[in-house]
């Protein structure tokens, strides 16, 4: 990473206190029809579909016995229904928080891929390189959405030492902590799955984020089998949707 991609987060100095950790749960939210079609959200509000709410009530039966203090979701409905539904189990705060929201993807939201190089290659080009610096016409680059992805999980964390919080968000939001809990920079290949209403948990001190488990859907196991046997397709778990 060089200083023009340099990230500067808040973080109050002093060794880490294991008594003053914070417990993060981040779960992203369940499917939407543009994820099964491989359309960019980004900032568009799109519900959940069926099988989405199925996901979301099955991750909400499955932390309820957490011991979870607080919930902090995106307010775009896909994330907060998710979150409504894990509320439903546990009996807690539910509390907005708009920084937790998927990347702005400007112009390009609505899209799929290949309607993208259709209309414009040099512009769908660009958008697959990673480049941290491109920002997609009214837009956030890589960079910026880094910088309000890390302020906001940051913040919260301190918000709440020695406690459990849950974080419910979109695919690039959690894509930005695991990079920032292992210390990969933006443009490494992705080589691990952020699947609909998987749940993830890191532990936050004042030496940052640290990864403790990573990609749980067990919850999932009976859904799946069931599609399995009714005959449905595969979903496609699509990145940055």
């Amino acid at each position: 990473m060089n200083a023009a991609d340099s990230l500067t987060l808040d973080v109050p100095a002093g060794a880490a206190d294991p008594l003053l950790a914070t417990r993060l749960t981040f779960i992203r939210h369940g499917q939407t029809d543009w994820n099964h079609g491989g359309r960019i959200q980004g900032h568009l509000d799109i519900p959940l579909n069926a099988l989405g709410q199925q996901q979301a009530q099955r991750m909400g039966a499955a932390l309820a016995d957490n011991g979870i203090d607080v919930i902090y979701s995106s307010d775009l409905a896909r994330a907060w229904d998710t979150a409504k539904a894990l509320q439903a189990h546990t009996q807690i705060p539910l509390i907005a928080e708009q920084g937790l929201r998927e990347r702005s993807f400007g112009r390009l939201q609505g899209q799929t891929l290949e309607e993208m190089f259709a209309q414009d290659p040099v512009l769908a080009t660009a958008f697959q390189t990673r480049d941290p610096h491109y920002q997609p016409p009214e837009g956030e680059s890589m960079l910026e959405f880094r910088q309000r992805v890390l302020e906001t999980v940051y913040r919260l964390a301190q918000q709440h030492p020695g406690e459990h919080i849950a974080i419910v968000a979109h695919g690039g939001v959690l894509d930005m902590v695991y990079r920032d809990a292992v210390g990969l920079d933006l443009q490494a290949q992705r080589s691990w799955t952020i699947d609909n209403t998987s749940v993830h948990r890191l532990l936050w001190t004042s030496e940052g984020l640290r990864l403790l488990a990573w990609g749980d859907v067990s919850h999932l196991a009976e859904l799946a089998a069931m599609q399995a046997n009714s005959g449905a397709a595969d979903v496609m778990q699509k990145n940055y949707l």
